[in-house]
């Protein structure tokens, strides 16, 4: 299937932003089990969160190179030296899905590069600040509990949601980059001759080396 057949597909836009959430952290090890309820708690609060956060700048080097397409990226972190990576081959792609699929008018012209590169500003805020456990307080998920003491546990995929609803705002998306990862893994499954016909969950558009 071509980029022109993609409005053909299953309508993704019709799951709303806290969907593809729930679907990333439904999607993400260790939540396997988790009561769906609680990962739509936990979806809602990153969301906010992330929708809350001031503009962060990023201090990173920023480097743009091809070969995103073939690792399943648009964007990636990596905090030795600090460095975030854009990945041009994506994000060309990602433009052309927006077009294909009539969802200009939430992903203006350039909006795609500038929403991967806040994505990534924020892992950068979450791993060098006090923001991270902000975070964890703002989720609500308890690793451990002794009388009134309790310690916030982490939720594995709960900053990709923050800083994909960080993205939608600073960039005044109409949608978050959620639904648009969810139709570029749509597109990467159909190259691949493996479409079934299912709504896959999002696609990660970022993965950090510490």
């Amino acid at each position: 299937m071509t980029v022109k057949d993609a409005p053909a597909r299953a309508d993704l836009a019709a799951t709303d932003d806290i969907g593809w959430a729930v679907r990333l952290l439904a999607a993400t090890p260790t939540h396997e089990h988790r009561d769906p309820e609680l990962l739509r708690r936990w979806a809602r609060a990153a969301d906010a969160f992330g929708s809350a956060l001031a503009p962060v700048a990023c201090d990173a080097r920023i480097v743009e190179r091809d070969g995103g397409l073939e690792l399943g990226l648009l964007a990636r972190y990596t905090s030795r030296p600090p460095t975030v990576e854009l990945y041009t081959d994506t994000i060309n792609l990602a433009e052309r899905v927006v077009d294909a699929r009539g969802w200009r008018d939430w992903y203006p012209p350039g909006s795609v590069r500038a929403a991967a590169l806040a994505h990534e500003a924020v892992h950068v805020h979450l791993h060098h600040g006090p923001a991270k456990a902000a975070l964890k307080s703002a989720l609500g998920h308890s690793a451990l509990r002794l009388g009134r003491l309790r310690v916030s546990g982490h939720v594995a995929g709960a900053e990709e949601v923050a800083a994909h609803a960080y993205a939608r705002t600073v960039c005044g998306l109409g949608r978050s980059p959620l639904l648009l990862t969810a139709a570029l893994a749509a597109e990467a499954e159909a190259r691949s001759g493996s479409a079934n016909g299912s709504n896959p969950p999002p696609a990660r558009d970022a993965r950090r080396e510490n």
